[in-house]
């Protein structure tokens, strides 16, 4: 009998392994964007049964603008902590440092098969790319789709496809519509060919970044013209990816997270997303700009239609996953997230942090703790939008209680002055420590000396950003 228990005991072990992890990272979709969140113009099933199956989080926090964001997904640090504020434009001298950590080095540190697909925009010169920062292999465009440049070649504005470290193809405006199908072929070949080891795969979308770029398959599907069309085509992407986990047995053994960079791109196009109840867009530190529609899949350990309106963010999703996976992440560097685990699985209705930060640039604008956000700057509405409303003027910090007040209309700071003396002083310790100009414990970006574009071009788009793009504050 005894040999029989260990027996057991040794087949149970052998069983057992850590979780693959799939990170679904899209661009520019707002909080009212997909099904869960109130969209009906756009239909996404797949994600509707992806939340009923999971967990919805409703105060899950991104950062205003793209490199920032990413930059927050790979390192579990605030932008301003990492040396990265500002979007990086193609042929950049700045980008993520080498020597950070990412989420892929630490699970490859694990055993993890690795793969990024889709828009990476950390830096496209090679000490940049991602299989520099962890990953085994890389597929897609490097940046933004609309930072274009003429081909020296054909005279055709064109951004380039990237395998791994090489340019592959350059893509035109055109050949744009295939690149959710493109991505998502690769993305469920990755796990088809990974099916017996744990792997992460961080599928960075293109979608729904303008130009607008559906697939001829969902082009003029959507009740909301080609940015619903695009939608639609993300939720069809994700549904492959989770037939693929169910088709091979491994649904019940992997972590999904669903989750957007930043808000909405309003005031540039009529055919954008929805940050619904929330206010602001891109670009702005308002909740519209950094809450992002969220979900969290992994049948048999979450929940199925649990909801969390706890204070969580990219920055989470490195100590998380690593967590998951069986290891701990070190003191050293200094992180800024916290594992998210203990939500994620039913043990806890509370955030594992303190507060949250609103950053635009190095500059810290807001703090957030429980229902209260204290509004320390000026405000802007978003990226197309220069002025500052007048309700945001001038420096008094401003209160708002986003629980009664989701669409921050209301200042209460008059009603509650120990609050704002309280969030205040949260807001000064970690502007000290990694905002402004003079930071406690900011690490640098990562440079090059004179980068070059990844393809022959003679086109200076003066429109552009800085080649120096990071040191934009």
């Amino acid at each position: 009998m005894k040999a029989l228990l260990i027996i057991a005991a040794l087949a149970g072990f052998a069983t057992a392994s850590p979780p693959n992890i799939v990170i679904v990272f899209i661009d520019d979709m707002g909080y009212a964007d997909i099904g869960p969140f109130g969209a009906t113009r756009q239909k996404t099933p797949n994600l509707d049964r992806m939340a009923a199956e999971g967990m919805k989080l409703t105060s899950f926090y991104g950062a205003p603008l793209c490199s920032v964001s990413r930059a927050q997904m790979m390192t579990g640090c605030y932008g301003a902590r990492v040396g990265v504020p500002a979007v990086y434009p193609p042929a950049a001298s700045h980008g993520l440092a080498p020597s950070e950590h990412t989420v892929a080095e630490r699970l490859k540190e694990r055993g993890y098969a690795t793969m990024c697909i889709g828009k990476w925009h950390l830096g496209d010169q090679p000490e940049f790319l991602p299989t520099r920062q962890g990953f085994d292999h890389y597929f897609g465009i490097p940046y933004s789709n609309d930072m274009q440049r003429k081909s020296s070649a054909t005279g055709e504005r064109v951004v380039p496809l990237l395998r791994d470290d090489k340019v592959a193809e350059l893509l035109t405006d055109e050949a744009q519509h295939k690149i959710t199908e493109r991505y998502t072929g690769e993305a469920v070949d990755f796990i088809r060919r990974n099916n017996d080891r744990p792997f992460l795969l961080y599928l960075a979308h293109t979608a729904v970044h303008l130009p607008m770029a559906p697939g001829s398959a969902f082009q003029g599907k959507s009740e909301n013209g080609s940015f619903g069309d695009w939608v639609q085509e993300l939720d069809w992407s994700t549904g492959q990816i989770l037939d693929a986990l169910r088709e091979l047995k491994l649904a019940e053994n992997t972590f999904v997270i669903f989750t957007s960079d930043n808000g909405p791109w309003l005031g540039r196009d009529k055919n954008v997303g929805s940050a619904g109840p929330l206010r602001g867009a891109k670009g702005s530190t308002w909740e519209g700009g950094m809450r992002v529609p969220t979900l969290a899949w992994w049948p048999g350990k979450i929940k199925g239609g649990s909801v969390s309106d706890a204070v969580a963010g990219e920055i989470d999703v490195l100590p998380t996953v690593v967590t998951l996976a069986g290891g701990t992440v070190p003191e050293t560097p200094v992180i800024d997230g916290r594992d998210l685990s203990p939500l994620l699985l039913g043990k806890s209705d509370i955030s594992p942090r303190d507060a949250h930060y609103y950053f635009l640039g190095f500059q810290l604008q807001a703090v957030r703790q429980g229902p209260w956000k204290l509004s320390v700057t000026p405000q802007v509405e978003g990226l197309n939008f220069k002025m500052v409303p007048e309700d945001a003027r001038g420096n008094t910090p401003r209160l708002y209680n986003l629980d009664s007040d989701i669409g921050e209309r209301t200042n209460v700071a008059a009603e509650h002055p120990e609050i704002v003396t309280r969030l205040k002083a949260l807001a000064d310790r970690k502007r000290a420590e990694i905002g402004g100009k003079s930071p406690s414990n900011r690490r640098p970006a990562g440079t090059v000396k004179n980068p070059v574009l990844l393809y022959a071009s003679d086109e200076t788009d003066p429109s552009s950003p800085s080649k120096k793009g990071a040191e934009t504050d």
